[in-house]
């Protein structure tokens, strides 16, 4: 067994937990819209056709915004052909996913299934195929109470009241060569620019995203950021960071150090927006929405499109099954997110139902939790209050992909009101159990109230359809507290949360 020690202190803080840490993704992308969110002919659809479980299961997921319509769905999107009477709205190809896109839910659907699911929206607008004057119409739609030609669009299509939508992504991943209408940086800057500017003059208090590089392995990486933020950076508040390469490859060990990336990831991100700020000699700073990340298995043949003239609609895509060691690197990645919370100020995981997702469906039928439903749900419910530094003192193996990396990796968060702590710890090591030990003689006098685990001997199981709970957190026996230490055994590949309040 091994042993690793985790220090907590209410000195060493990092910033606020932001809620809007825990967002998620809903594109017209495969299944996640139909027959995911929307699906009239379910037995527990509404009025407008949504599912009642998926809506229970978000809101047990503890998701905070949702981000929509796209993603590359976006970048061909004309945002008119979703609104007024459902059996006018044309059908459209749609070039991102060669698939059908029928239009049945749009700007006002979404608007009423995120009110029914207690999220925030986060808008983006199609800088691909379309520019300022389309992206000010969506706003104008969203945004303005009435008395103009788009308000009164909104207001004769059943919604009186603006939608008040604060955040607004400008385009998706445009440096990357798949997008449609996909730019140099120095045009996107402009684009970007030019639009920030002009929605800023309907609504002043809108917050905008501006895109970063698709990911930190294309070639355009830093150098993407540094020219879009130097054209940019006075009229955005955030730029944003995608990652999905996170997946088992056969390396069982450098996959489930994906964090140690996430990490490097963002602080290059941040520090390359700082370079900008100092040139610039501008006083804000522009902070990080990680707004698409997850595990995907790009190579898998379900994240294949559909070629030729087969151009259905929500075809099965991307519908990975996520096991045990997935759900592992997702709790860490939110470690990652969570300890960079000074910078991160906004993330969704993608996607929420179907598409490379947390939440399962049969058209029609059944409902499923995968295993990354668990420690984003609880990581969501139980972070409150500030994020702590923590000291982490562990073991370190070799990976082939990231050198010498940490056996145990922890974060905390402390209630101030309520005086609870909580250490969120995973477990990276492939073989070997981790005796945990946390002190916290920063925080004399504390009990425990509970700790969990999700792990499995087996790391491959997956849940399906049939069975969703034989693998979940359980409670971990071996956690206790004592003279001011708490202490708890971590099986090997594995993700935990320990919950301790004042005695």
């Amino acid at each position: 067994m091994l042993s690793a020690t985790v220090t907590v202190d209410p000195a060493f803080v990092v910033g606020p937990v932001r809620r809007r840490t825990f967002g998620s993704f809903v594109e017209h992308l495969g299944r996640c819209v139909y027959t995911g969110i929307h699906d009239p002919g379910h037995p527990t659809a509404d009025s407008d056709g949504f599912r009642g479980d998926v809506l229970e299961l978000t809101r047990e997921l503890g998701v905070s915004t949702v981000r929509y319509p796209g993603g590359n769905f976006v970048s061909g999107y004309r945002w008119e052909d979703g609104i007024g009477p459902a059996e006018q709205r044309p059908r459209r190809l749609d070039l991102a996913w060669h698939s059908t896109e029928p239009n049945q839910v749009g700007v006002d659907e979404f608007m009423r299934w995120a009110a029914r699911a207690g999220v925030e929206p986060m808008m983006a607008v199609n800088l691909g195929t379309r520019g300022v004057a389309e992206a000010l119409d969506l706003l104008e739609y969203c945004n303005v109470p009435g008395g103009t030609e788009m308000s009164e669009r909104r207001r004769a299509n059943g919604a009186p009241e603006p939608y008040r939508v604060t955040m607004w992504c400008l385009g998706n991943e445009m440096d990357g060569p798949w997008q449609i209408g996909h730019k140099t940086a120095h045009e996107y800057g402009r684009l970007a620019a030019e639009t920030a500017r002009a929605m800023r003059m309907v609504d002043p208090d809108v917050e905008l995203v501006v895109c970063g590089s698709s990911n930190s392995r294309m070639p355009t990486f830093g150098a993407w950021e540094h020219t879009v933020l130097t054209e940019a950076y006075e009229h955005v508040d955030h730029v944003s960071a995608h990652a999905y390469y996170y997946e088992e490859d056969g390396d069982l060990s450098s996959f489930l150090a994906s964090a140690v990336d996430m990490d490097r990831f963002i602080e290059s991100v941040a520090a390359t927006a700082d370079a900008v700020r100092a040139a610039g000699k501008h006083t804000k700073r522009i902070h990080v929405s990680f707004d698409e990340w997850n595990v995907w298995y790009q190579q898998r043949a379900e994240s294949r499109p559909p070629s030729g003239d087969d151009w259905p609609v929500a075809p099965v895509l991307l519908e990975d099954r996520y096991n045990v060691a997935d759900a592992v690197v997702v709790g860490n990645l939110l470690v990652s997110l969570l300890r960079h919370t000074d910078r991160v100020h906004a993330a969704s995981l993608a996607q929420l139902v179907n598409v490379i997702a947390p939440i399962m469906t049969e058209p029609g039928g059944r409902i499923w939790k995968q295993t990354i439903f668990h420690p984003f749900a609880l990581t969501s419910r139980f972070a409150r209050g500030e994020v702590l530094r923590v000291a982490v003192d562990s073991p370190v193996h070799d990976t082939a992909k990231f050198g010498d990396v940490a056996a145990l990796d922890a974060v905390a968060t402390h209630d101030a009101e309520t005086g609870d702590v909580v250490v969120f710890a995973t477990n990276r090591s492939v073989t070997d159990e981790v005796a945990l030990d946390v002190d916290l003689r920063g925080f004399p006098g504390m009990r425990l109230v509970e700790a969990l685990t999700l792990a499995n001997p087996d790391h491959t199981w997956s849940a399906t359809v049939d069975d969703d709970t034989s693998v979940v957190p359980r409670t971990n026996a071996s956690a206790k507290v004592a003279d001011d230490r708490a202490h708890a055994d971590l099986p090997p590949v594995s993700w935990s949360v320990m919950r301790l309040t004042r005695a």
